[in-house]
């Protein structure tokens, strides 16, 4: 766990913050009265990572392209951090890696929580992540990226409070070892995000209430059941069953489609279509959030590497996809003690 910070200030910290999938909303349409509630998997192989240290000076660096690029946030949150608990000290930030951003990995939460922390960690301050998130501007839909970032596993919250409380956590449960995911990756979409995002789901009709429920159902009856037991037809069926009911929701948001890259909808009709090998049948298949990041659990590395051969076969994967098979990661953020180099 990730949430506790120790009362005595470091020279400076390390943080490694995962990246998660968003697998699904409940009820985005809030048709009992509360809205959203999340389901979501932390994963590994997709981090963002800094360090920060007390310096003489305020220095922010970054070590890719992509980090560089994130810098000007990052040094948002450094000032709203100091604003909210009144320490000014200097600080030097280097921020080596970023989870890819709009793409479905919670790259600004993730980002904000690891700066948090950080902040936290090296002024001996006791700050809980979901005040961290909180402060940051976080968690506003979603509590999956803040449960992940302490916990990690496959994670249910249960949509954040009418009076601006973060969602509370209602289910981690940690996926078997064995299972895998391939995560799909397409560089020249972007998913919605901020202002965007914000008018795409006030645009939308809302989610009917049996559709809510179903989705319910297939939660607690399969997916978490599933998951829970080592059963993965059953944690398939119901994740599958969740996301065509909310592709469907969300289609008119995505240009009349489940699915914000195209050359990543065709990769999946083409799993979803295979029905005759027992590795390609049964799959758990969907976008994370408003993507274009698509996945595919499947129940072992061997069923990861055929499913990804068979569409090879087909002439289904673009050139201009990248596929990745990673585990889920069953822990949160972690965070290292920098030696004092003055």
């Amino acid at each position: 766990m990730a949430s506790k910070t120790p009362s005595a200030p470091r020279a400076g910290v390390g943080v490694r913050a995962p990246g998660r999938l968003h697998l699904g909303f409940i009820d985005p349409s809030g048709s009992l009265g509360r809205r959203f509630g999340s389901i979501g998997l932390v994963i590994a192989g997709f981090e963002t990572a800094l360090e920060l240290r007390h310096a003489e000076r305020d220095a922010l660096l970054a070590d890719t392209p992509e980090a560089q690029a994130e810098l000007p946030r990052a040094a948002q949150h450094l000032a709203t951090l100091r604003e909210r608990s009144g320490r000014r000290e200097p600080l030097a930030l280097r921020l080596s890696r970023v989870l890819p951003a709009h793409a479905g990995f919670g790259s600004g939460t993730q980002l904000a929580l690891a700066l948090g922390r950080a902040f936290a960690c090296v002024h001996g301050l006791d700050v809980a992540t979901a005040k961290l998130a909180h402060w940051l501007g976080r968690g506003q839909r979603s509590g999956i990226g803040i449960a992940g970032f302490d916990a990690g596993g496959l994670l249910v919250d249960g949509g954040p409070g009418r009076d601006g409380r973060p969602a509370p956590l209602l289910s981690r449960i940690e996926l078997p070892d064995d299972w895998r995911v391939i995560v799909v990756l397409d560089a020249r979409a972007r998913g919605l995000s901020g202002d965007e995002e914000r008018a795409a789901i006030a645009a939308l009709a809302p989610l009917p209430q049996a559709a809510s429920a179903d989705i319910s159902h297939q939660l607690l009856m399969r997916v978490l059941p599933g998951a829970a037991g080592d059963d993965f037809a059953a944690f398939a069926a119901g994740l599958n069953r969740v996301q065509q009911l909310l592709g469907d929701h969300f289609a008119p948001a995505q240009a009349g489609s489940a699915w914000t890259s195209a050359a990543v909808a065709r990769l999946m009709r083409c799993w979803g279509e295979q029905g005759s090998g027992s590795d390609v049948e049964g799959a758990a298949l969907g976008q994370s959030s408003w993507g274009p990041t698509g996945f595919a659990i499947v129940p072992s590395q061997r069923a990861a590497e055929a499913l990804i051969d068979s569409a090879r076969a087909a002439g289904a994967i673009d050139a201009a996809l990248a596929l990745r098979i990673v585990a889920a990661r069953n822990h949160g953020a972690q965070i290292t003690s920098l030696r004092d180099e003055h």
